[in-house]
């Protein structure tokens, strides 16, 4: 028998192949927090913005659940898809941090090699900036789920 928090990290990225990012936002307590190379999302409506935008996408998950107990939970994450932006293909390799409250994630915390990932979603001038500096990295990720939410007034 698996742990309930197993099940529920399980669940997040499942649904994340799926393309349910209604059942991605399911897995988030309503006071999380996210945070990546480039977003910092505070609560659950942005965080459930950001998943239904990327659920539109084309990413394709693979994962690795490598630790988790009634606190905490570790994943391996390895994320294809092309990059919107510029059409160019990313194989982004994650680890993922949680932190859980209530059968719930009440923090998620991404991290990976910023200056890879730049360079295969951005390339060149751009992608060598973007990969040195956050600020780069967040004001696009801003930018972007700012008019997916102009879009989608649920978010709003």
């Amino acid at each position: 028998m698996s742990h309930p928090n197993a099940d529920l990290l399980h669940r997040l990225f499942a649904s994340l192949n799926q393309h349910d990012h209604q059942e991605m936002a399911a897995c988030y307590h309503p006071d999380a927090t996210f945070r990546d190379i480039a977003f910092d999302l505070r609560g659950s409506k942005p965080i459930h913005a950001m998943w239904h935008m990327i659920a539109e996408t084309d990413i394709r998950a693979s994962f690795h659940l490598l630790d988790v107990d009634d606190r905490v939970g570790h994943v391996k994450l390895i994320d294809d898809y092309t990059f919107s932006s510029t059409g160019r293909a990313v194989h982004n390799v994650i680890d993922s941090h949680f932190r859980l409250r209530d059968g719930l994630i009440i923090e998620h915390q991404d991290s990976c090699d910023a200056r890879i990932w730049a360079a295969m979603a951005l390339g060149g001038v751009s992608g060598f900036l973007a990969g040195r500096f956050r600020f780069l990295r967040s004001l696009k990720a801003r930018q972007l789920l700012r008019e997916f939410i102009e879009n989608h007034p649920e978010y709003q």
